[in-house]
């Protein structure tokens, strides 16, 4: 008999949140799956489509908002919850950062990294520091005060980006110092503070590696690396193949970060070397396409954070993805009802 469990995912509005709604389905649809989970959905916006796809959800306060972590732990008490995952970038601080007080408040699991790993990884200068100081390769980077010597070794184009941003916010690829220059001034003046990096060069070479790890001793669970094509940022077609050189470089790296849980490792092979130029400290947005290979990082999560299950998966399909849009339809009056209460049933 599979074992009942109420889990909330927030921020279903966007791509990862939807991501692990997506794959947690999946279990619930296998009949070997241990768990059956009631999928609670939770975003700021009524107009985040995650919320229509689960049989409950809440409109809640931004992450930013006093009321953020008091609404989160009234939702989780009040409807028995046993997980946390957390489906967007700016909500993985503010949780990590009372995790605690939340386990502690509502006799759940919080499944997020360790907030040493979550600044580490958000902060592209400080991953690049990380990643150098442990002879891993990639790609190199530099702040504004020290360009003048980066340029030096480094032709046009390069890439210039905020170093706390998620996704393709604020991206730039420049040709020449004027570009270079006002790329940085733009970045700086929306209140980041930018970074620059080579430029690895390619459409064909770039993987996309999710790992996930005990979260009590940080043992390799299962690792899965994706060659992605990208449209907007976004991977839009896919290669799940073995990649082992790559699989094997990202959970070296994911076990020095002291990853525990789901973490992202972003790379892109440049003149024979696997560079990696990124670390997201989350599951990933290509989840589903693991789950359907084999390997479902939200459900093994679970089992092994919750349940306590010692698991190792070696093996998964190999698969060709294309993903394509989809929507949600809602009736009217219904989401005026919904916007009034702030509750989705």
């Amino acid at each position: 008999m599979k074992k009942r469990a109420n889990i909330l995912v927030t921020g279903v509005g966007g791509i990862v949140g939807q991501g692990i709604i997506k794959c947690l389905n999946m279990a619930n649809a296998e009949e070997r799956s241990r768990v059956k989970y009631g999928i609670i959905g939770a975003d700021s916006s009524s107009l985040a489509a995650g919320l229509y796809m689960v049989k409950k959800a809440f409109i809640i306060p931004k992450a930013n908002n006093s009321k953020y972590i008091h609404t989160l732990i009234d939702i989780m008490k009040r409807n028995k919850v046993t997980a946390l995952y957390v489906g967007t970038d700016p909500e993985l601080l503010i949780i990590s950062k009372n995790k605690k007080i939340i386990e502690e408040e509502t006799s759940s699991k919080v499944l997020v990294n360790p907030l040493n790993v979550i600044e580490k990884a958000r902060d592209k200068w400080m991953t690049f520091r990380f990643l150098k100081e442990n002879n891993f390769p990639c790609a190199d980077s530099v702040l504004p005060e020290h360009l003048p010597s980066f340029l030096v070794c480094h032709k046009f184009p390069l890439v210039v980006k905020p170093r706390e941003a998620f996704g393709s916010v604020q991206f730039n690829v420049v040709n020449d110092r004027v570009d270079l220059d006002y790329a940085i001034s733009r970045i700086e003046k929306s209140g980041w503070r930018p970074i620059i990096q080579e430029y690895l060069a390619g459409e064909d070479n770039e993987y996309t590696t999710g790992v996930l790890l005990d979260t009590q001793f940080g043992r390799v669970i299962s690792s899965v690396s994706i060659k992605k094509y990208l449209k907007f940022g976004q991977t839009y077609k896919a290669l799940v193949d073995d990649f082992i050189e790559v699989r094997q470089l990202s959970e070296k790296i994911s076990r020095a970060i002291g990853a525990r849980g789901a973490i992202n490792i972003q790379s892109k092979l440049s003149d024979g070397i696997n560079k990696v130029f990124e670390i997201n400290p989350r599951f990933s947005a290509t989840c589903p396409m693991r789950s359907v290979a084999g390997v479902n990082e939200p459900d093994l999560n679970y089992r092994n954070a919750v349940m306590g299950e010692e698991i190792k998966l070696d093996s998964y399909r190999k698969l060709v993805c294309m993903r394509y849009w989809d929507e949600v339809y809602i009736e009217k009056q219904k989401y005026e009802e919904i916007i009034r209460t702030g509750i989705v049933t």
